[in-house]
């Protein structure tokens, strides 16, 4: 990888990842989420996000949809559980532009009264179209059920009920306390004079000393795995949804690569995955079969989710423990390993070649680990794995009295 870092006098890391491209990806990472919420602050990292667009000292909420959006760029937002990121698209020329509009609505914005009671109808809409999405629904439900109410299992979009009830003083009230230089990154990717993006990025973010000197926040311990293996919520779905997960490694736990490839062996996008040629393509009894992983800085969520008819639920849940316990009992052969990193290492090359998704997550890992992970890094470590490493891990995370089970009927 090609990339220099700068750390300007306000305290902001500045990384610029090269490209030739004539085409800017740029933006502010910041190290605030769902996870930072106080309680009575549900849901108030993702709507700060949104109201960050809705005027500052310098532009009204049109004149920031349109300083972007009307050379053809883009402008856009999303929060996660441990950090919110604004990024514009635009040719290379109109960079100034960009850097100019991005500090502007995360370091200025002014969260006026009126366009907060707009804005919760708005994000009052997304829950409810969020809540009309089980398959969806399941995997915040999950989360929340193996955090047992930590901040991480929160939904990030909160509930419509606390929503209403806050205000423009709430809105600054958490973003003097997380949207400073200290705890962002600023990003490019493309063709751009380095010297010059640290000039302008110096130009437009407060100085050290301006605004809250709060110190950095501190985050909630994480909880015990919950006791109970089982939970059932009635719903009116057409189909019965389930979820069987976890809690796993934090992003800087060695251990994560074996989970990596295990989770893609198991149910990653390959239609070859093992759950899905159990569950579909031999047994004919879902649509999909999926597992996934989530990293955070401490900690992590892994779990398996299929759509079924509601007859066929324990058939299904056999199915996967079968695949689960034949990982903890026999290490894969060689030739099992060899193909499973090929493919994992095929995936991930392609995938870096979705250009706005790789930056994306490479500044991520920067702002939380102040460390560079490209996509040969990752590849070594896929590479370095063995059979017993990976044996030993399915022993850890997947044996039956660690997994719990999550059903919507």
């Amino acid at each position: 990888m090609n990339y220099r870092i700068e750390t300007l006098g306000s305290g902001l890391r500045l990384i610029q990842l090269a490209s030739p491209s004539p085409v800017v990806y740029c933006g502010i990472a910041v190290e605030a989420g769902t996870r930072d919420e106080r309680p009575g602050e549900e849901g108030l990292a993702h709507f700060c996000e949104h109201l960050s667009f809705k005027g500052t000292l310098r532009r009204s909420a049109m004149q920031i949809i349109n300083s972007i959006e009307g050379i053809g760029g883009e402008l856009n937002a999303f929060t996660n559980k441990e950090d919110t990121v604004f990024y514009a698209v635009v040719q290379k020329e109109h960079l100034a532009r960009a850097v100019d509009v991005l500090c502007d609505i995360v370091f200025f914005s002014q969260y006026p009264q009126a366009e907060v009671e707009k804005e919760v109808e708005v994000v009052c809409d997304e829950i409810e179209s969020f809540e009309d999405s089980p398959s969806e629904l399941i995997f915040d439900e999950m989360e929340n059920i193996l955090f047992s109410d930590h901040p991480l299992g929160h939904n990030i979009l909160g509930s419509q009920q606390q929503l209403r009830t806050y205000t423009s003083v709430d809105a600054r009230r958490f973003t003097q306390r997380h949207y400073r230089p200290e705890r962002c990154v600023f990003f490019v990717s493309g063709d751009v004079d380095f010297q010059r993006l640290c000039r302008l990025v110096e130009k437009h973010v407060p100085k050290k000393g301006d605004g809250s000197q709060a110190t950095t926040p501190e985050r909630a311990q994480l909880p015990l795995l919950p006791t109970e293996r089982e939970y059932v919520s009635r719903r009116a779905t057409h189909q019965a949804h389930v979820m069987m997960g976890t809690t796993t490694f934090g992003a800087d736990d060695p251990r994560r690569w074996s989970l990596f490839l295990l989770n893609n062996l198991l149910g990653g996008p390959g239609l070859n995955s093992r759950l899905n040629l159990s569950l579909r393509e031999r047994h004919g009894l879902v649509y999909s079969a999926d597992s996934t992983m989530v990293s955070y800085s401490d900690t992590g969520f892994w779990g398996v989710y299929f759509g079924c008819d509601a007859a066929d639920i324990n058939r299904c849940r056999r199915l996967v423990r079968r695949e689960l316990d034949r990982l903890i009992q026999s290490p894969l052969s060689a030739r099992q390993l060899s193909a499973a990193k090929r493919q994992l290492k095929g995936q991930l090359a392609i995938a870096s070649d979705q250009r706005e998704q790789y930056v994306l997550d490479f500044v991520r890992n920067f702002l939380h680990h102040d460390a560079v992970r490209g996509v040969q890094q990752v590849m070594e470590h896929i590479d370095s794995l063995t059979p017993d490493e990976l044996q030993e891990t399915a022993c850890q995370l997947f044996a039956p009295e660690r997994i719990t089970t999550l059903i919507y009927q």
